[in-house]
């Protein structure tokens, strides 16, 4: 049984309705790229020593408007007011004088740099000259010991786990003295436990007059830490409400509208439903890998002894911290990178010295999980971006040669099946919303017998609509046989989706569970490189 964070004891601290008046007020903010209107008359406000969620799918418009009230972005029109009097903010710098601060999803850090020297970085201190940061790492100790933000100011950044390093990045907004921290997406590349002691930092927070908003997609995070919710779809304010108050089916309404048949949703379903079909055990596995190693540039080893299989009509998960290999992984099953040593096995068929187009050619596909840079060829058209990897294949070729009339009447099928909005298949990729690029990636993918999916975070930045498509294409194949290897930084997608689950971390596989004994909290623990007894 997975934990739901509503039973944490840290949610019935949050049920207390914050008194203060209006802190924070954004009125009618419009803000436009292109012809994309990302914000069309949105508004929030915010009090004194509350964690406002704002909450909205991929895409609603949540981390522009905190990037307009961060200083990011200029909106086109619209006020913000501070205890009632306007401000204008400009920049950063101003939003930091007016005492607001936004950790991004992205950390923004110099590796090389120690914790403290990251924390300080870009602040005009008295003593410079001395190089002396005593003082500094005095008051971080002092912010860490007093919001339980525990990192240590003389490590190197690049030593320290991705949940620790979001700590530096909060303990850099508090040693500026922010009194509004805006934190965007700040569970991605958490552990459970991580997530809790996060929760349990932003209740000290507010309890001692801060006030957090938390940018998330994510309905149970919202219900478990914050006092009050606010809705965007579109660029539009939906509603707010207090927490205690809240509805869930609809808060859920609000942030889909009617794109969504909320009641038979994959995407808010009970991960104990829809079980996936059994992977079929009778069968030779769909893919075998043994003993597999590889190196990076620097020869160094990134991939250590992973030995897993994936059975016929099964999804086996692959959960870890982002950065721990998972790149590595999947490039190396495609050969993309090369092996240092080890085995692949497509069923029966030994595919070890097989390249990438041999491979595709025998049924494997792939998701990247960079739809522009790794997925797309951005200046090149729809249809020709529907046969990457098949573009020598018949039908689209013969002797050589493209069969023009073919591509575009496959595009043209691909484009109805898999409703990619577009103007044509002629169109150049680029033009594409990232969600449209991704249903197109799956298209691609599809569009010709596939044995076995490698998908790298197929549905990262996707708006909830394009998530419950891919979700549904993904289980309906794998009932047809299809192995999937789905690699991705979102555990409850995974716990949603897969049969099995095995954990990476640095490199190697370090344990692995079944769906009857899912755990969230003991894949945490591994996912964090915990070994038995800790």
């Amino acid at each position: 049984m997975v934990p739901d964070p509503r039973d944490h004891p840290l949610i019935a601290m949050a049920d207390s309705s914050p008194h203060e008046a209006s802190f924070i007020e954004m009125r009618q903010i419009d803000k436009s790229f292109g012809a994309v209107h990302a914000l069309d008359g949105a508004g929030l406000e915010l009090r004194r020593g509350e964690i406002h969620g704002l909450l909205g799918g991929n895409g609603a418009g949540k981390t522009t408007l905190m990037n307009v009230l961060y200083g990011l972005y200029r909106a086109d029109s619209g006020d913000i007011l501070k205890d009632g009097a306007p401000v204008e903010i400009r920049s950063p710098k101003d939003a930091l004088d007016h005492g607001i601060g936004m950790v991004h999803q992205r950390f923004l850090q110099i590796e090389t740099f120690t914790v403290v020297e990251n924390v300080v970085l870009g602040e005009t201190l008295e003593h410079r000259w001395r190089l002396d940061l005593g003082p500094e790492r005095q008051r971080i100790e002092q912010l860490s010991s007093r919001f339980g933000l525990q990192a240590d100011p003389k490590a190197t950044v690049a030593s320290l786990p991705m949940g620790v390093r979001q700590r530096v990045e909060i303990l850099k907004a508090l040693f500026r003295g922010v009194r509004l921290l805006i934190l965007d997406e700040p569970t991605t590349n958490l552990t459970p436990q991580e997530v809790d002691s996060l929760f349990a930092s932003l209740r000290t927070m507010v309890d001692q007059g801060m006030t957090v908003v938390f940018i998330t997609h994510k309905l149970r995070e919202v219900m478990a830490v914050c006092d009050r919710i606010s809705v965007l779809r579109n660029g539009r304010h939906m509603m707010t409400v207090a927490r205690h108050e809240a509805q869930e089916e609809r808060l859920i309404h609000e942030m889909v509208g009617d794109e969504l048949d909320v009641a038979s949703s994959l995407v808010f379903a009970d991960r104990a439903t829809p079980t996936p079909q059994a992977g079929k055990k009778d069968l030779p596995p769909a893919l075998q890998v043994s003993d597999l190693n590889v190196v990076d540039k620097k020869e160094i080893l990134v991939i250590r002894e992973v030995s897993f299989e994936v059975g016929q009509g099964e999804i086996l998960g692959i959960a870890g911290v982002a950065g721990n290999g998972q790149k590595a992984l999947v490039e190396s099953l495609l050969n993309i990178r090369p092996r240092l040593r080890g085995q692949v096995m497509l069923s029966t068929t030994d595919a070890t010295a097989l390249d990438t187009r041999r491979l595709l050619e025998a049924g494997m596909a792939y998701i990247p999980e960079d739809r522009f840079r790794d997925g797309s060829l951005p200046s090149a058209s729809v249809a020709d971006n529907l046969i990457l990897g098949a573009q020598r294949q018949a039908p689209y070729a013969k002797r050589g040669l493209l069969n023009s009339d073919v591509v575009q009447q496959s595009a043209r099928d691909l484009i109805a099946q898999y409703s990619i909005r577009t103007q044509g298949p002629s169109e150049v990729a680029a033009r594409l919303s990232g969600g449209n690029l991704q249903r197109m990636l799956i298209a691609r993918a599809f569009a010709r017998p596939v044995r076995i999916l490698i998908a790298h975070n197929p549905t990262g930045g996707l708006d909830i609509a394009s998530v419950e498509f891919v979700y549904r294409q993904l289980l309906e194949r794998c009932r047809q046989g299809m192995a999937c290897l789905l690699v991705s930084d979102d555990l409850d997608e995974l716990l949603l989706l897969c049969h099995r689950l095995a954990v990476i971390y640095r490199g190697a596989l370090v344990g692995e569970v079944t769906r009857e004994s899912y755990d969230k909290y003991e894949i945490g623990r591994m996912m964090s490189g915990a070994t038995a007894g800790d």
